[in-house]
């Protein structure tokens, strides 16, 4: 019987529910891209687990970390007046929408405290002091701008892919740069606990693009990452499962979304239901 791993442990009894469904022996799995580049398409074979980003691959994100930006300057700015504007530039923020590429898309939370605490101590803080003033004010941005299944919605179509893979035998993983508990948040508010393997974080020790993490998360699925495929928007996603050995690393662009441009991608597809997988003994 297949567990989630990564989940705190007070959250799996109430979010994740027993899988039945898996096949013995295990099944190997051809995944199809329905690319809108390169053409001709490439197939992965010999797959046994998809694994996703979180952030704009399967969660529609945009919104909520926008909101979220604002009240980290706004709190920064109330605590260290004229650091906004750097900051600003720094997050990857125009005033209004996020660069898909910047650091505060596409970068963890840690990362994003330690450029906030940077500009603080340039402004005169000392280290320790910045990094005590990043904290507070991203915690209490934190309560004041709160991710459910509003304000980040799944993407279209992206509850039933996973529900259709798990059910056929495929190993999920989702594998995220932001914080743990955001990840199980996203679980529970969709109600996938029953489709998802392996669900991390990226704030106990190793962050991406470091292959160590994927590695990780292999592990925990019982897989060799050459049995993987990569499913993300950013280039750390690419990055790092290519370094670990992944078979295939694919980026996801969905339709209000710049569509990215990630060095060394197999494929690049707009839609979840590009992935077309088959089942094999």
């Amino acid at each position: 019987m297949a567990i989630a791993q990564g989940f705190s442990n007070d959250l799996q009894d109430i979010i994740l529910k027993p899988i039945q469904n898996r096949i013995s022996p295990p099944m190997t799995f051809t995944v199809t891209v329905s690319a809108i580049s390169p053409t001709p398409s490439p197939t992965f074979t010999d797959i046994h687990a998809l694994i996703f980003d979180k952030d704009g691959t399967l969660e529609n994100s945009k919104v909520y970390l926008e909101k979220l930006t604002i009240e980290r300057l706004r709190l920064l700015e109330n605590s260290t007046p004229g650091i906004r504007s750097p900051l600003t530039q720094a997050f990857g923020f125009d005033g209004q929408h996020l660069n898909p590429t910047g650091l505060m898309a596409v970068g963890s939370r840690q990362e994003n405290l330690i450029a906030a605490a940077a500009y603080l101590a340039e402004r005169g803080h000392s280290w320790f002091e910045a990094l005590s003033l990043s904290h507070h004010c991203f915690d209490q941005a934190d309560r004041q701008v709160v991710p459910n299944a509003h304000t980040c919605p799944m993407f279209p179509g992206v509850g039933v892919a996973l529900e259709t893979w798990s059910h056929q035998g495929l190993k999920i993983a989702i594998l995220s740069a932001a914080r743990q508990w955001s990840v199980e948040r996203f679980i529970a508010d969709h109600q996938l606990g029953g489709w998802i393997d392996v669900a991390m974080g990226s704030d106990q020790g190793l962050s991406k693009p470091d292959p160590a993490l994927y590695r990780l998360a292999c592990t925990r699925l019982g897989v060799d990452p050459h049995q993987t495929v990569m499913i993300g928007d950013a280039q750390g996603d690419i990055t790092m499962a290519k370094r670990a050995g992944a078979k295939g690393a694919i980026a996801i662009g969905w339709p209000g979304y710049q569509s990215p441009t990630l060095k060394d991608a197999d494929a690049t597809i707009q839609d979840i239901n590009q992935l077309q997988v088959s089942q094999h003994r």
